[in-house]
């Protein structure tokens, strides 16, 4: 094996016994007997706000993905710019993107009321997350909990770490692994894009310049409200899934079938290579998918956890204590 594969896959091991240890250490009834009514209260606000705005749930997942994804599932997403750092919020994946900080708010506000202290703003992420494909109509699962809140955020390590839009199935591999997930977890993570929408500046590209790959009645529909010219109309949205936007299922991967896939990057899931035959059998599988992706939720909400008396539980999700 050349040095470098042996650096990468020595890495990888790392990782995935890192990941081991620290879900040794959480628990799923970790706030029985210090906050017993805790994820009633985020299961209640979640759905309050997914009735209000159907669109939060895929918002809440995203934030949690985006959350564990820089430097571990520690809440830093949520930060706040201070004297001291720039967080992730202004980086180029998040700005006039991420989105649910004041059903955040909200429900860290709950919590403090019922529990002072007591769950960690991470947590929250991930609870919230769960609740929210289960609202919209996917899998359940138990969420491990007791992450601790991280005290810092990096603008550069969420502009390095989160997967690009514009990336090929090889880099999207990649971006995944060295986050300890195999390209499997990879392929039923990215089902989450079955709700949700992204930025006319995110799939300009691939409505423009891959018109062999993309159905020709979906760029039709997009061009009005994705012009060709670079910062004209950045900011309007279409949905990952126009199928069914607000509901979780596999319309996702059959939409992939039939080269509508939205990104660049999703479409790369079935485009002649090493994921067709996955994207294929969720297509026609839907219990296959939430099998597979509710283990690799749990695994990712795993990733680079800080747990014990590291860190801190924050009073405000905004700021560190």
């Amino acid at each position: 094996m050349a040095p470098c594969r042996q650096t990468f896959a020595r890495y990888t091991m790392a990782l995935l016994f890192a990941a081991a240890a620290v879900s040794a250490q959480l628990s799923t009834d970790f706030y029985g007997e210090t906050c017993p009514d805790a994820l009633d209260i985020i299961e209640s606000a979640v759905r309050a706000a997914i009735s209000k705005e159907s669109r939060m749930g895929a918002s809440l997942l995203r934030l949690h993905f985006h959350d564990c994804f820089v430097n571990g599932c520690d809440g830093s997403v949520l930060l706040d710019d201070t004297t001291g750092f720039t967080g992730e919020k202004t980086a180029k994946p998040n700005k006039n993107s991420l989105r649910g900080f004041d059903v955040v708010d909200d429900i860290k506000a709950q919590l403090e009321d019922s529990c002072q202290q007591t769950v960690s703003c991470a947590d929250i992420l991930a609870v919230a997350a769960r609740d929210s494909v289960v609202a919209l109509g996917g899998p359940t699962w138990d969420v491990e909990l007791g992450r601790r809140d991280g005290t810092t955020a990096s603008l550069d390590d969420a502009n390095n770490d989160l997967p690009a839009p514009t990336l090929d199935l090889g880099d999207l591999i990649k971006a995944f692994a060295k986050k300890g997930l195999s390209a499997n977890e990879m392929i039923a993570l990215s089902g989450g894009h079955t709700i949700g929408q992204a930025r006319c500046v995110n799939f300009r590209g691939r409505l423009y310049n891959e018109t062999t790959s993309l159905d020709a009645s979906l760029a039709s529909s997009l061009k009005p409200r994705c012009p060709s010219a670079d910062g004209t109309g950045d900011d309007n949205t279409s949905p990952l899934d126009p199928a069914t936007s607000y509901v979780f299922d596999n319309f996702y991967y059959r939409n992939l079938l039939r080269n509508k896939g939205l990104l660049h990057s999703d479409q790369q899931l079935f485009n002649g290579g090493s994921a067709d035959t996955q994207t294929t059998s969720y297509a026609s599988d839907k219990a296959g998918f939430f099998d597979d992706f509710r283990d690799a939720m749990v695994k990712m909400g795993a990733i680079g956890v800080v747990t014990g008396s590291g860190g801190q539980v924050r009073l405000n999700c905004r700021k560190t204590n």
